[in-house]
């Protein structure tokens, strides 16, 4: 008589929710997913090198803004979910997601030290029928180029003995209408028999899942969606550029644009682009693609157009400041938001960031406001923020909207502040002589 397959009967218990997960990083992406696999009731070890994380979640108190401290209580109490640094956790568990950061270098090129840290955790006490997912985003090729060499170091094979996908985090903080439990869930198996297990695992505990033909492909899925906003947010970008130049506003043609009911989709301008995606994504593609002898150059130059967007906002804080017979070197500037998007704390790769760099090298003396970042530290920054006031407002020569955040009240901002430069059309429908958009 023969033993079942390892995949069958994982797959069994998958479906049965009788095994346990577990989760490498507990940022952004990995702490929603423990909790969506522990709502489900399936048992789960979240694994993460830093400990004030670990301790804050055995402790049932939160670090995410989507992920409310009762929900990592509830599961914490229910027994379903636990924070470790110590990834020897891995030998007991059937599922494990890696969930780590993947930055770029200096040059722009893929850093991929932290997957790599991570699958040499879990190559060390990897076992047959285990599953393992790969969700940090990276380029086409990683999961079967450099994951699937460790995982067989020890003689095991993946698509037989374990099993490799790969797929994509789809996070959009502060969003309250799609979250990790309804967002589509890509996924893409190394072999047919990965593929069919990653989509079980999945489908365990999510709405719904989108199986692809390959690794590969999933990872390019993400690598699509998130070019494809850097692209068309370059081009409405440049758009703002020209209409300045030309005089015309740029958000009232993209308003009457999209009135238009079909082959246009509005993008707004701002004062450059944020988050751990948008921004470095596309480089991701790029530099794989120059292996292949090809050039992207439409994507290339949206990453140019993109990253010169703070020096613009600069530029109009400085022509700002010069209507009023000012000069920005003294002035008092004050910051409205430095995260990356609003209603959110998030501050990577913020536009802010580089925005308040460049006003401190112009020698102006610069404060912020942010009711989601109360300290503000990036390299040279070390900054606490100022609150929200009339007076707070009446101080600054000139007031910057970085970021649209709905805890501000704009009508206060236009009556009190001596300048205002709106980077975001924060501004929508509020006169003003005092008011300069982007």
């Amino acid at each position: 008589m023969t033993s079942r397959r390892p995949s069958a009967d994982l797959l069994s218990r998958i479906r049965a929710r009788k095994f346990k997960a577990g989760v490498i990083g507990l940022g952004y992406v990995g702490l929603p997913l423990a909790m969506e696999l522990a709502e489900a009731g399936v048992p789960v070890v979240g694994i993460d090198v830093d400990a004030a994380k670990v301790k804050a979640l055995n402790a049932g108190k939160s670090y995410i803004g989507d992920i409310p401290s009762e929900t990592v209580r509830r599961a914490v109490d229910a027994g379903l979910f636990s924070a470790t640094a110590d990834f020897s956790a891995i030998a007991t568990l059937d599922t494990v997601n890696i969930c780590v950061p993947t930055p770029l270098r200096k040059t722009k090129d893929p850093d991929l030290s932290y997957i790599v840290a991570a699958a040499a955790e879990i190559e060390k006490h990897v076992h047959k029928g285990m599953l393992v997912i790969l969700e940090s985003t990276t380029y086409p090729g990683t999961t079967e180029e450099v994951l699937v060499p460790m995982l067989e170091r020890k003689g095991l094979l993946v698509g037989k003995d374990v099993f490799l996908a790969f797929s994509p985090e789809r996070v959009d903080p502060g969003n309250e209408k799609f979250t990790t439990k309804n967002i589509p869930k890509v996924v893409g198996g190394v072999t047919p028999d990965c593929s069919k297990v990653a989509a079980a695992f999945y489908g365990a505990f999510l709405e719904n899942v989108h199986p692809v033909s390959r690794a590969a492909v999933a990872e390019m899925v993400k690598l699509l969606e998130n070019t494809f906003r850097s692209v068309n947010i370059g081009l409405v970008n440049e758009m703002a550029l020209m209409c300045d130049r030309m005089g015309l506003d740029v958000w009232e043609v993209i308003d009457a644009a999209g009135t238009k009911p079909f082959g246009f989709m509005p993008f707004y301008p701002g004062p450059g682009i944020g988050g751990h995606c948008i921004p470095l994504d596309p480089f991701y593609l790029s530099w794989k693609a120059k292996q292949f002898g090809f050039e992207s150059r439409f994507i290339e130059l949206a990453g140019v157009v993109n990253g010169q967007m703070p020096h613009y906002a600069v530029d109009k804080v400085v022509d700002a400041l010069n209507r009023f017979k000012k000069s920005v070197n003294g002035a008092k500037v004050l910051v409205l938001g430095v995260a990356y998007k609003k209603d959110i704390s998030d501050v990577r790769e913020s536009p802010a960031l580089d925005i308040i760099h460049l006003l401190k090298k112009k020698g102006a003396e610069i404060s912020y406001c942010d009711p989601h970042v109360p300290a503000l530290r990036d390299g040279s920054l070390n900054m606490k923020g100022v609150p929200f006031s009339p007076e707070t407002l009446r101080r600054a020569d000139c007031v910057v909207i970085v970021t649209n955040h709905k805890a501000f009240d704009y009508a206060v901002v236009a009556k009190r502040s001596k300048v205002v430069v709106d980077t975001r059309n924060a501004m929508k429908g509020i006169a003003g002589k005092n008011i300069v958009k982007l």
